[in-house]
């Protein structure tokens, strides 16, 4: 991990290049006095670097102040998907255009890694408060403080924000999701099931924990794919973690779409439900009044105008899998870098025994349709 002397250093390289780079971008022709100030950039782990400052100039004798975030593609280390921050911010800038899916205003985006030495967009700041995954929002922070009635509000405007996501059709921008390689000849279910095998075999040999099981669940999920032609707005990573509020509870953004494409609805749901368990439950804590559990939140969500098609049971297995590949990689570059192989373990290990027991569910679900019907 980066100590203060590295992140000052960093800092102040980036501080220099955005003043040279950025005020003929960002300020019209004629101003004066263009300020950086209160630059941060925290250390982001395995992800992309995030850094907060403000932009501020002079134009026509009236003071321009603009609160920005920059997010640049990881340089080095990848978890999961192939970094693509230029698409990321399209996908915002395509999805935010919809009824209730409320992204970040992105200010402009800069391909080139000669710049700052990889591809990065600008996007606004957004005011407001997000539930935290470490610790896990369902045992401290500002969620722990709200009364019931609060509670209740805040995840029912958090699914909400998600049945909008789901209730985008446009057909230019599923194509742009899809991306133009998509093949014809198989279903948004079966391409996303086909990322995942490939992603498999591109770090099966280096999974640190469980590889066996995971790939007990992949053959399971192969053959029992659901037949479904259902295709829209896959978010990728949806959840209450990647959802910024409002003081009066509403939903200010939703963010991290680095994952999104297409696909049934259900994925999105399942991988929902597979984090609120591996955030809570997981790690044995009970859900707060007025948290809803599984089968609230599928009623909720369907009340709020969303809908399944086909046995929810398989895409929180499929779920639990997808995070049990992005733990062990995350595993496997933590030890890597210095980190003891039991902590570094521990977080696959958690995701590990969601798929054995969705695996469990499903198997024994299976077994009691097979008797039923013999």
């Amino acid at each position: 991990m980066a100590g203060p002397s590295d992140r000052e250093t960093r800092e102040s390289d980036l501080h220099e290049r955005l003043l040279a780079w950025l005020p003929e971008r960002l300020a019209p022709a004629g101003h004066e006095d263009f300020m950086l100030s209160s630059l941060t950039a925290p250390d982001a782990g395995y992800s992309g670097m995030t850094a907060f400052f403000t932009a501020s100039w002079t134009a026509d004798g009236h003071e321009a102040r603009h609160d920005l975030v920059l997010r640049m593609q990881s340089q080095v280390h990848q978890v999961f998907v192939a970094p693509d921050a230029i698409r990321q911010a399209e996908v915002m800038r395509r999805l935010g255009r919809h009824p209730g899916v409320t992204t970040p205003e992105v200010v402009l985006t800069e391909p080139d890694p000669a710049v700052l030495g990889a591809p990065f967009y600008l996007m606004r700041r957004v005011d407001g408060r997000v539930p935290s995954d470490v610790p896990s929002w369902h045992k401290r922070g500002w969620t722990t403080e709200l009364t019931e009635a609060e509670r209740a509000l805040f995840y029912d405007n958090a699914l909400r924000s998600l049945v909008a996501v789901h209730a985008v059709n446009a057909a230019e921008d599923l194509s742009f999701l899809r991306g133009p390689e998509a093949p014809a000849d198989r279903t948004a279910l079966q391409r996303y099931l086909d990322d995942l095998l490939a992603w498999h075999a591109w770090c099966a040999d280096d999974l640190a924990v469980g590889a066996d099981l995971i790939q007990r669940a992949l053959d399971v999920l192969v053959t029992t794919c659901p037949t479904t032609s259902a295709e829209g707005v896959v978010w990728g990573d949806a959840r209450v973690g990647n959802i910024c509020f409002a003081e009066d509870l509403s939903v200010a953004a939703l963010f991290d779409w680095e994952g999104a494409t297409t696909g049934p609805p259900d994925i999105d749901v399942g991988w929902w439900l597979m984090f609120e368990r591996y955030l809570c439950e997981s790690l044995g804590f009970a859900r707060q009044p007025g948290t809803p559990d599984d089968a609230e939140i599928l009623r909720r969500y369907k009340e709020l105008g969303g809908k399944f098609t086909g046995d929810i049971g398989y895409y929180r297995l499929l779920a639990a899998v997808v995070m049990s590949l992005i733990t062990n990689r995350l595993a496997t570059l933590l030890i890597a870098d210095g980190l003891d192989e039991a902590t570094a373990r521990s977080y696959p290990a958690t995701a590990l025994a969601l798929v054995e027991d969705y695996l469990t569910e499903r198997t024994s679900t299976e077994h009691t349709t097979t008797r039923s019907t013999t």
